[in-house]
């Protein structure tokens, strides 16, 4: 018997995890949440629910010592702090998230201790490694070349249901997606270096078509630091990388006003710590008078048209930033932002998420032929109250394959700081998503 310790604070994506480790045989799961209702809420009747506080270290030792592997569904700065506790305990511990500066300085503490941290393993990082990998050495088995390596994922809403200026709802935390809107961009296009600056980002967007996904206009902008993936992925030969982004149009226009009005900042601001109104709160933050604050806004940024300037201005007005409504301050712009579209961009009852990812290679085979081959996911969720999201089932079905697999010992690759960069650790994952949860990406060459 095998004892699992699911430690979450995404609420949004762990449930497929815990249901699929529960009905694993010889597994108990246990989930460990701040509050011990949350905890039960996600347990349900298939798992035990623990009240954990991971800055706590006696309660982290005492539930990490008790288990067999550890599965980190919490932000990614507490993850260096459950792997300490796990190389004391010598027990493996499996997350969803890149692998930070603070994790890679304990790798010689987690070889010392004999265990396994497996890291990125769910939809982006982590379905987007195993298709890019496979696709690659591929092409290196063949002795081709990848000479461009281009990737975009986004998390949406189905389009009957971006029905708000932002086209947009959160199946994931809305602090998380909108901190990303503020990351640098960096990335080699056409053999060349390319930096993005993070207030600039939004207006770094271009078109993008997905062929079979008609329904609605697409966006894609760069994330994060692209270039490293040259080395990740093996592919020193290209020439372009870049992996990015996908919302609907419209959104990166709406998000870059936010972003000039300094509204995505989250240093305390002492007019974001007492209750008025937004249009007060607007108007104090940007030093303006509110019957001035409109004019203040358009003064502060800079519009495409005045058709965008319109849907802008009527999309503060849908969002009541130009009114009356009174804000609930969270001390800085960012959350108390967040606390707003939180209440007002989530999934009513029947409405369903979409998930698209698609990878495009560019190839020149042996022969000195080339090529275009994609690798692309197009997956809508459950409507709402009926099943998983696409972003739960997506970002928490592959790791609980990847537990799965570590509890049975049938990876090859026994200890160890790692993520799916190779085939030898994403083969037997490909298989069991597609064979048993029908998770796949459809490959073609254009």
């Amino acid at each position: 018997m095998y004892s699992v310790a699911l430690a979450r604070r995404i609420r949004f994506v762990a449930k497929p995890t815990v249901d699929i480790l529960a009905k694993t045989e010889g597994v108990e799961v246990t989930v460990a949440s701040r509050t011990l209702e949350k905890a039960k809420a996600l347990a349900g009747d298939v798992a035990t629910a623990i009240s954990l506080d991971v800055s706590k270290e006696d309660e982290l030792n005492a539930a990490v010592s008790d288990h067999d592997l550890i599965i980190s569904l919490i932000p990614y700065i507490y993850h260096a702090t459950v792997v300490k506790s796990a190389i004391k305990y010598k027990k493996n511990v499996v997350t969803t998230s890149y692998i930070s500066p603070a994790l890679k300085e304990l790798e010689s503490q987690i070889e010392e201790a004999g265990i396994l941290v497996f890291n990125e393993i769910g939809l982006d990082p982590g379905l987007d490694h195993l298709y890019a990998v496979k696709t690659i050495e591929e092409v290196h088995n063949a002795n081709g070349k990848i000479t461009s390596f281009i990737s975009y994922c986004g998390g949406l809403v189905a389009p009957e249901n971006a029905n708000n200026p932002l086209g947009y709802k959160f199946s994931w935390s809305a602090r998380g997606v909108l901190l990303a809107l503020r990351n640098n961009a960096t990335f080699f296009k056409d053999g060349e270096k390319v930096y993005v600056d993070g207030p600039e980002l939004m207006g770094f967007t271009a078109p993008y078509e997905i062929q079979g996904f008609n329904a609605k206009k697409l966006v894609a902008y760069p994330n994060r630091d692209s270039t490293t993936f040259k080395d990740l992925y093996k592919i020193p030969e290209a020439k372009t990388v870049i992996r990015g982004t996908l919302r609907f149009q419209g959104f990166p226009e709406f998000i870059k006003v936010l972003v000039d009005l300094g509204l995505l900042k989250d240093e305390k601001v002492e007019i974001f710590t007492t209750k008025q109104s937004w249009k007060s709160t607007l108007s104090k933050y940007l030093n303006t008078t509110e019957d001035k604050l409109i004019e203040t806004i358009k003064s502060k940024t800079k519009f495409a048209s005045e058709e965008d300037e319109k849907i802008i201005i009527d999309g503060f007005n849908w969002f009541g930033l130009l009114s009356d409504k009174e804000i609930e301050p969270k001390g800085n712009p960012l959350d108390t932002l967040c606390s707003l579209f939180e209440k007002l961009l989530q999934l009513e009852e029947g409405e369903r998420d979409l998930v698209l990812l698609q990878h495009t290679f560019g190839i020149e085979n042996a022969d000195g032929t080339t090529e275009t081959r994609t690798s692309t996911l197009i997956d809508y969720g459950a409507p709402t109250g009926s099943g998983y999201s696409s972003m739960a089932k997506l970002v928490g079905t592959p790791a609980a394959v990847a537990s799965q697999l570590v509890l049975a010992d049938k990876l090859p690759i026994k200890k160890g700081l790692i993520a799916p960069y190779s085939s030898e650790i994403n083969d037997p994952i490909i298989k069991v998503l597609k064979e048993d949860y029908g998770i796949e990406l459809i490959e073609k060459t254009l």
